[in-house]
Order: C-alpha cells, then structure tokens, then sequence
C-alpha cells in the first residue's frame, strides 16, 4: 500500500470553525473518491513545539491510484481549504511495511507505544 502523509501547520488565529469545515470535507472524501482504501485525519493532541497542527493519512494501492485521487475534482476544494487555512504544509509518500514480518520491529510494538502518554491518577 501507498502512504499518503499530509502534516498542516494552521496560520495563527485560524478560527476553530474553518478547521471544523475542513475536517467535513476530509470525512466526505471517501465516499466521493473511491481509491481512497483507509482515510483517516486528526488534530495534534500533544501540542509540543515540535508538533503540526493536524496530518492525514490516507492509504492508496499503487502510485497510479494516488495520482488519480490528487487529479479528482472533488479533491480540488481539499487542497484550496487547506492552502487558505495553512502556513505550512509537508507531504511525504512512502510504500509502507508489514512489520510484522520483520522480527525487531515486531519485538519492539509488543507493549504498548503509547504507555508513556497515559495519564497517571
């Protein structure tokens, strides 16, 4: 599968509902685009300086449908949205791996990656 990574950086004073229309348009796409095979987005809940604002995900079988999902109309509002809410934006598209078939990186997601995020009472 081919990874679709898209992390925004929000200009600052973005008012929280032109980020809710965004996120309508994000949750619509897959049933409007059908090569998209996993879709999913959300805003940054750790909020460190190191941090975007909000990234997106989405899954696609091979560069070709990527390409036909980046030339649909209905994905034209998406990118104009996003490009009028944001300063920054970084992409990256990688073909990703079954980690479980590589034997460390099975070791090594055996507990749970996130532990340390938890909240204490």
């Amino acid at each position: 599968m081919l990874n679709h990574v898209v992390l925004m950086k929000f200009r600052p004073g973005v008012p929280e509902e032109e980020i809710r229309d965004l996120e309508r348009l994000l949750d619509d796409l897959p049933n409007r685009i059908p090569e998209i095979r996993v879709y999913e987005f959300g805003r940054d809940v750790l909020r460190t300086e190191r941090s975007w604002d909000f990234a997106l995900v989405g899954l696609f079988a091979n560069a070709a449908t990527l390409a036909r999902y980046q030339a649909h109309p209905e994905h034209r509002p998406v990118v104009e949205k996003i490009r009028s809410l944001c300063e920054h934006v970084a992409t990256v598209d990688f073909y990703g791996t079954d980690a479980g078939a590589i034997e460390s990186a099975s070791r090594s997601w055996e507990r749970d990656p996130f532990d340390s995020l938890k909240l204490k009472p």
